[in-house]
């Protein structure tokens, strides 16, 4: 077999895959062979780096469904720089059509990813994904192995249209569906605006979970600048796989791995530049399991230490009026990156080998009213806010870029919904004991609850407050909501009524004070009343087989990022034994 980069190989680090297709012997004969079948030539495996394309692709996931497209433009890019591109499947996690809840599979496809990365003949990793949870799986399971790897996102869609206006993907349901339910729209015209809405490839074009986390993608310099807003449609989403895939070549000769780019500056980086775009609060989970799986001690209090007081610039829904098409064509992330600058390490290394100051220098922004400068922002001091008391031991998060500021110091009576089911067959009710002042609390929904950890904690409001005109209350629960929902929402409450933390012992009727400035939520029943309570509380029945069991006898509260706890930590990507 010929080996050509004799010399080469002895300045660039040695590759993995030569451990398969290097040998002269009757193991190298079957990995070469094989693979030899789909028509590959022989000078494939003269030792040039080997890239897995771990492709999220599915039909079941609309936002993902390009990728096959996609990938072929970052096989362009390997080719091109001297690679030799695979592309590999992974488990897909579509947000719109995944029950009970895309969330209780992200781990399960993070080991997909980690495993197939390890388990193969690769050298170095593109990530392509977009929907919501397709992207931390991917950044968790490739970190587990800590290979060169460059993330791509998939972009999001343009903006919705209907009847010559912008509607959001995810806000404008939310919006809409409580119009329906306060007499304000009919139904028809809801499902009108179905095709009006969705109405290119791409995942949601709000501020929501997919695209803050293409955003935590750039931010963390995991990708090359301008991966988060690109429309998917747009020619230059295609030239950035292109370009990803003639860098992630180099990534390996100079050994850039994951490591020594996702360090703790990388993560501040990351918390503040969520705080500016407005970002979805299930950021705060994702980005608590990655740093887990990379080694970097990031806990749930630093949000509210580094990020909390970082004003929102960005004028996008949810928090705001634009999208994100409106967001690339006004600079995208490099802008914002540009105008936090002090408030970000600007020496935070990033794949194309320069640092993140350097990289968004030069950075410019063409609309400030979708980019308002740092000097006099959209929002003022509108990261997340980490709660405690004793309603939430281990923390509880809020967005207040995404609340009423007159809800965020609240107290009302609680009224209690024991299940996500028990929600949805009293809330219409024109009985239901509730008015606008109470506090609206909904147990079951956390990790071990749901279980999966679901997005149901923006519950809807009764429809007799909403025809008061009435938008917003203030909601708690162990559960996620959407990155696209909005409302004075309390969130990931920690203990989980599940494992028997203080949720679980609610009553309605009981008081419950919010403080966000003063971080605290405080259910006001004696100490003694709850140990009462507690005595008499049963813990709900668990999972007896297959994933569910094995995702509720092993995952982490939420706090911790709700990871399994036996994938904290990383492994690397030594070659494992042979298979012959």
């Amino acid at each position: 077999m010929s080996q050509d980069n004799t010399n080469d190989n002895k300045k660039n680090p040695p590759l993995r895959s030569q451990a398969w297709f290097g040998k002269q012997d009757k193991d190298g004969f079957i990995h070469r062979s094989w693979m030899k079948n789909q028509g590959l030539p022989h000078h494939l495996f003269d030792g040039r780096p080997v890239i897995g394309i771990c492709n999220t692709w599915s039909e079941l996931t609309p936002c993902n469904a390009h990728f096959r497209e996609l990938a072929e433009y970052v096989k362009k890019g390997v080719y091109e720089a001297g690679g030799f591109p695979v592309e590999f499947p992974v488990m897909s996690l579509g947000e719109s059509n995944l029950r009970p809840t895309a969330m209780l599979f992200r781990n399960l496809a993070s080991m997909d990813v980690e495993e197939s990365i390890r388990g193969n003949p690769i050298d170095g990793v593109v990530l392509l994904m977009g929907c919501d949870k397709t992207t931390p799986a991917l950044l968790m399971g490739a970190a587990s192995c800590n290979l060169p790897t460059i993330g791509v996102s998939g972009g999001p869609m343009l903006n919705g249209r209907y009847k010559g206006k912008t509607i959001g993907s995810g806000t404008g349901v939310w919006q809409m569906s409580e119009e329906v339910r306060a007499g304000k729209i009919g139904m028809q015209e809801f499902i009108d605006a179905e095709s009006c809405m969705n109405r290119s490839r791409g995942h949601c074009m709000t501020m929501g979970t997919a695209s803050t986390m293409a955003s935590m993608v750039e931010a963390l310099g995991m990708s090359l600048p301008h991966n988060a807003a690109i429309p998917a449609v747009d020619a230059r989403r295609q030239v950035l796989a292109h370009m990803s895939g003639r860098r992630i070549v180099e990534m390996v000769k100079e050994d850039l791995t994951m490591k020594k780019i996702l360090t703790r500056k990388a993560f501040e980086n990351a918390i503040r530049v969520n705080a500016a775009i407005g970002g979805s609060t299930n950021a705060v989970v994702h980005l608590l399991a990655i740093a887990g799986r990379i080694g970097i001690d990031l806990k749930l209090e630093d949000w509210d230490a580094i990020g909390a007081d970082t004003p929102c610039l960005l004028n996008l829904q949810p928090s705001g009026e634009y999208l994100m098409e409106d967001f690339y064509y006004a600079g995208g992330l490099p802008a914002i990156i540009r105008e936090l600058d002090h408030l970000i390490y600007q020496d935070a290394l990033t794949v194309n080998g320069l640092t993140i100051g350097a990289n968004n220098a030069e950075a410019e922004c063409y609309d400030r009213k979708v980019i308002l400068p740092l000097a006099a922002p959209f929002k003022d001091k509108a990261g997340i806010a980490v709660l405690k008391g004793n309603l939430a031991s281990n923390g509880a998060v809020i967005k207040p870029s995404a609340s009423t500021p007159s809800l965020l110091v609240h107290r009302g009576r609680a009224v209690v919904f024991e299940s996500v089911e028990d929600l949805h067959a009293r809330i219409n009710d024109e009985e239901l004991d509730i008015d606008e002042t109470c506090v609206m609390v909904l147990k079951g929904a956390g990790p071990k609850g749901y279980p999966g950890f679901a997005e149901v904690g923006n519950m809807p409001l009764p429809p007799k407050v909403l025809r008061k005109g009435i938008t917003d209350m203030v909601r708690i629960s162990d559960g996620r909501m959407s990155g696209t929902a909005y409302g004075t929402v309390v969130l990931h409450v920690s203990p989980e009524a599940a494992v028997g933390g203080t949720l679980a012992l609610v009553l309605s009727g009981d008081m419950i004070e919010l403080d966000v400035p003063g971080r605290r939520l405080h259910l006001d029943v004696s100490e003694e009343e709850l140990a009462r309570r507690r005595a008499l509380w049963v813990a709900p029945p668990t999972p007896t087989r297959g994933w569910y069991k094995i995702y509720v006898d092993g995952v982490q509260q939420a706090h911790l990022g709700a990871d399994l706890e036996v994938l904290v930590g990383a492994s690397g990507a030594a070659v494992p034994r042979d298979s012959h």
